[in-house]
């Protein structure tokens, strides 16, 4: 399959989700490491983990030819129900713990929440490549699309969490 073939360039910038997510990780080993990492954030990192785990399904649904989408297993080469589900309690449960921004955010508050930022605006992009596959009728599930949106909710919510951990005062559009 060509470098700049739409299932590629999609299963390419899922790929660079998970190393933004990697980054992410790192910015929380780093901060555990120096004694400076809050009791709020101690479960993000197995979750980031988790997140870069279920990106290869993701990967995994994208890179199947058609001739082989009845192989494809639920949970571990498709996205399923259970997946997007397991987002959305995350989600909600990150959702109750902070107090939601009513304006436009900039990111670079702090390297962690700048990190989960980075991996939400490459989830959208990748979200927008597979919403123009599904178009085309080459996406075989029915929830990667509504699973990479969630996620990228999901991302922005924990870098408020993050911010408001960490003390910092969420950067938004109009200072």
């Amino acid at each position: 399959m060509p470098k700049d073939d739409a299932r590629t360039n999609a299963y390419g910038t899922v790929d660079e989700a998970v190393a933004a997510l990697g980054l992410a990780r790192a910015e929380i080993g780093a901060l555990d490491a120096a004694g400076q990492l809050p009791e709020a954030l101690i479960e993000l990192g197995p979750t980031l983990l988790q997140l870069q785990r279920e990106h290869f399904v993701v990967g995994a649904e994208l890179a199947a030819n058609p001739d082989a989408w009845e192989r494809l297993v639920d949970g571990q080469t498709r996205v399923d129900e259970a997946m997007l589900e397991r987002l959305e309690a995350l989600l909600a449960e990150a959702e109750a713990t902070i107090e939601m921004p009513r304006e436009f955010t900039l990111p670079g508050a702090d390297r962690l929440s700048a990190a989960l930022e980075l991996a939400r605006a490459v989830v959208r992009r990748a979200e927008r490549l597979v919403i123009s596959l599904d178009r085309d009728g080459l996406v075989p599930g029915d929830w990667l699309v509504p699973y990479l949106n969630r996620l990228a909710d999901l991302l922005w919510v924990q870098a408020r969490l993050v911010e408001n951990a960490l003390g910092q005062d969420t950067l938004k559009v109009r200072g």
